[in-house]
């Protein structure tokens, strides 16, 4: 069956295993449901997420003046500390900022190849935990704002990881660890403004990825190089389709670009 349209991150549902969705403007693909069938991937035009129009995609799924111009590509989306919507000052659009920004956060700790730390929007939550392949993970401090949760992150960053090893979370080379002892073990670095949103009855949520065959060594598909691919679908991780021949593609890292997909 052929599918068509703009590559956006893959919806999901929790599950036993995470149910994932790519949803197209008219379709969608249940990408559970496509596990050892043969995919043919191939890449149509760009088309930014912002404006819609054919220009090659800068990052994030924009073409490069509107990365510079949306506000949902601001420096404060990928450095929360930089948030200033709380104190009711603009970056590029304030009414957008404070919608996004003044919203309960949460920092958690995450293990996808290794212990890292992260933010994400509580309304988010778990669906930030299962686009970066985390098997295993928990909340640290539940504040008001974005800005309250990147000056918590930021000072944690000196004692645990902020970043996941890729490679690592798709060969699935990763170890349990007790991530209520570690929550224990962070909090008293955690900055004082933050202190009184500190969890401490949760437990750690266990999430499992629908994968009939991890890859020994990945090969990432980039489709600026590779413009058509074909393989089995064996699995899917994070926001990864994982292949029978070890060829991983981002999804995530690919929106913006208009493709079809043929399943057989």
């Amino acid at each position: 069956m052929l599918y068509e349209g703009v590559l956006r991150k893959m919806q999901t549902e929790l599950g036993n295993p995470i149910q994932y969705f790519l949803v197209f403007e008219n379709d969608f693909i249940n990408f559970n449901q496509a596990l050892n069938k043969k995919l043919q991937l191939k890449f149509i035009k760009f088309q930014c997420l912002s404006c819609g129009n054919d220009r090659p995609i800068y990052r994030q799924g924009f073409c490069k003046s509107c990365f510079y111009e949306t506000p949902a590509a601001g420096d404060w989306i990928m450095k929360p500390e930089l948030s200033t919507a709380h104190l009711d000052k603009e970056d590029r659009d304030l009414a957008y900022e404070k919608r996004v920004q003044l919203q309960p956060h949460i920092v958690y700790l995450a293990n996808s190849s290794n212990v890292k730390v992260g933010v994400t929007r509580k309304a988010q939550v778990p669906t930030r935990w299962i686009d970066q392949g985390a098997h295993e993970a928990i909340e640290i401090v539940e504040v008001p704002n974005r800005y309250l949760a990147g000056i918590t992150e930021v000072a944690l960053k000196d004692h645990v990881a902020d970043k996941t090893n890729w490679r690592k979370m798709l060969t699935n080379s990763v170890e349990d660890v007790n991530l209520v002892e570690w929550r224990e073990k962070l909090k008293s670095h955690i900055p004082e403004e933050a202190q009184e949103y500190y969890i401490n009855s949760n437990t750690e949520t266990n999430l499992e990825f629908p994968v009939l065959q991890y890859p020994e060594k990945v090969q990432s598909l980039n489709l600026d190089k590779t413009p058509t691919f074909e393989g089995v679908l064996k699995g899917i991780k994070g926001q990864y389709l994982i292949f029978e021949d070890n060829t991983v593609f981002n999804v995530r890292g690919s929106e913006g670009y208009y493709v079809g997909i043929d399943i057989n």
